[in-house]
């Protein structure tokens, strides 16, 4: 199995007791009105919009808010344009930094990051110089509870999943981008309580950061997560919990 991703479990943690919904929204807007613009506003006949769709309802986005994005994303209602990037580099400690943005202003946004980068210890690189440190799968979490592993694998794999662990309290179930809305839902039908499901580029090794690159290195990743026009950062840390 590819490493698990240190981050994800943080920031799943903080959106637990974070009041930054609105700033959540607002991501999950823009990924549902690109989805609808380049592929249609039928979920059914448009796998990416399907995955927004059910990525969005995973953190309880009202319906009309979801709706209207989609009229947005295909121009039945007026909405900004916005083109996709990805952006690379490293942080503190060496960590791989891969960066999906959604902007329209592709010079403010690079301008942004190259900025956060310089002031917090990270280097901006070249398209292609960390991707390859990851890939592309689906991650579904159920928290542990009172749930036995066992079932719980034996119920995800029966769903279709490639792959399963236990970790910080959480069940991870990995599976094939094109299966993960299809997992996500046969596992909440036999009622587990889905607390994220997504397509996430989930790194293949992970590197431990210690000392005070763990501070610089958080300081940076939360000014980056902090960018309206950064979607997703994903990165290739480990960390002790202690140590944060």
């Amino acid at each position: 199995m590819s490493g698990h991703s240190k981050w994800a479990t943080i920031k799943r943690k903080k959106a637990a007791t974070d009041a930054k919904r609105g700033k959540i929204f607002t991501k999950l807007i823009k990924e549902l009105m690109i989805a609808a613009r380049d592929g249609g506003g039928d979920p059914e006949t448009n796998p990416r919009l399907r995955q927004a769709v059910s990525t969005a309802k995973t953190a309880n986005m009202p319906n009309d808010n979801i709706n209207r994005a989609i009229q947005k994303g295909t121009g039945e209602l007026e909405g900004v344009s916005f083109e996709e990037f990805t952006y690379e580099g490293y942080g503190p400690g060496g960590v791989a930094l891969y960066m999906e943005a959604l902007t329209d202003n592709k010079q403010r946004t690079v301008a942004d990051i190259r900025h956060a980068m310089n002031k917090h210890g990270g280097n901006l690189g070249e398209n292609g110089s960390v991707a390859w440190m990851f890939e592309k799968l689906g991650q579904i979490t159920i928290p542990e509870n009172d749930h036995s592993e066992e079932t719980v694998f034996e119920e995800a794999l029966e769903a279709g999943a490639d792959d399963f662990n236990s970790s910080d309290g959480e069940f991870i179930i990995t599976t094939a981008p094109s299966e993960t809305v299809n997992v996500s839902d046969t596992l909440s039908n036999k009622g587990y309580n889905i607390t994220s499901s997504a397509v996430e580029m989930v790194p293949k090794t992970t590197i431990k950061v210690e000392g005070s690159d763990v501070r610089k290195l958080m300081t940076l990743m939360e000014a980056l997560e902090d960018n309206d026009d950064i979607q997703n950062l994903y990165s290739n840390l480990d960390v002790d919990e202690e140590d944060i």
